[in-house]
């Protein structure tokens, strides 16, 4: 199989975005009125439903919804840039409304003092995010517990996430106790600490995106599913790196503890490389539960040990 980066992850890098300079950046499609700020376009929507578009421009804006349905679009995929602006010491967008949506912006340089600094906080609600970039922060997207909502992720990219040169830091992707999370057509690479992915959610599925830790600095797991998930990882790609503070197992199933039947969770179909100079044996997918995980199909470098009961 082979796996690029996602397209629209090549578009954005070759799209430059321009400097601020619209009198009025952030319109509410439905009204068409034009805001200064992403705050007050926000809360012009209010309850309802509406989509913000954003004009090209580098923003240090953040933004908190607390409900209604908000859709939060690039005019231009890549050109729109929120750069180390964060809301409530969270985020740029903190999102705990009924519905979110996010596309073709990109994140970069968010970082707050307890190390959870992110393009996007969700704490409530569905979330829909699709051909953005999350680089160079704390956190990419970071959730917290709604067991009744979704979290989808698509053709979007996450890099130089993790610590921060001040030792803080989180994961690329953290989902909590949300019912599912799916992950499709995504890269993710260069981390700097914590997990790639982490997913408490009951659900997660993961197909067609890339794990590449070859560039990663005092990483650990490439997917880890802490309290087990049913749901299906296929398709993918994963290279392990060298530089990593745990570099035991690329994808785990429980390992802090069984919440979730594990059951039917399915991994196949993915290839497993490990980066010049990484010096030691690893596994594929390791289970601390007792539930049946079925892996099959996979195409793994040499000193990758297929599955393990932990």
């Amino acid at each position: 199989m082979r796996l690029a980066i996602p397209a629209i992850a090549l578009a954005i890098v070759a799209v430059p975005a321009q400097t601020q300079g619209t009198a009025a950046p952030f319109t509410v499609v439905e009204q068409g009125r034009g805001y200064s700020s992403l705050a007050d376009a926000v809360n012009a929507i209010g309850g309802g439903s509406g989509t913000i578009r954003i004009a090209p421009g580098t923003y240090r804006d953040c933004a908190v919804q607390t409900e209604g349905r908000v859709s939060f679009v690039a005019a231009q995929p890549g050109t729109a840039i929120f750069d180390g602006g964060v809301c409530e010491g969270k985020a740029v967008l903190v999102l705990r409304g009924q519905g979110s949506k996010v596309d073709g912006l990109i994140f970069s340089n968010i970082r707050v003092p307890d190390g959870n600094g992110a393009g996007i906080r969700m704490e409530q609600g569905n979330l829909v995010v699709s051909n953005a970039m999350f680089l160079d922060s704390q956190s990419g997207i970071l959730a917290g517990a709604d067991p009744a909502s979704s979290i989808e992720i698509d053709h979007s990219s996450f890099a130089g996430l993790g610590k921060d040169p001040t030792g803080n830091g989180a994961h690329a992707v953290y989902i909590g106790r949300y019912g599912s999370v799916r992950v499709t057509a995504s890269r993710f690479e260069r981390g700097t600490g914590g997990h790639y992915l982490k997913s408490r959610a009951a659900r997660t599925i993961v197909t067609g995106s890339s794990f590449d830790d070859s560039k990663g600095q005092d990483t650990n797991y490439l997917i880890d599913m802490p309290n087990g998930s049913t749901g299906r990882i296929a398709d993918n790609t994963f290279v392990q790196g060298p530089n990593k503070i745990n570099y035991s197992t690329l994808i785990t199933v429980a390992p802090e503890g069984v919440e979730h039947s594990s059951a039917g969770m399915v991994i196949e179909g993915n290839t497993a490389t490990l980066a010049p100079g990484f010096e030691y044996r690893t596994t594929f997918v390791g289970n601390w539960s007792d539930d049946k995980v079925t892996v099959r199909d996979n195409a793994l470098a040499e000193r990758i040990t297929v599955y393990e009961d932990r």
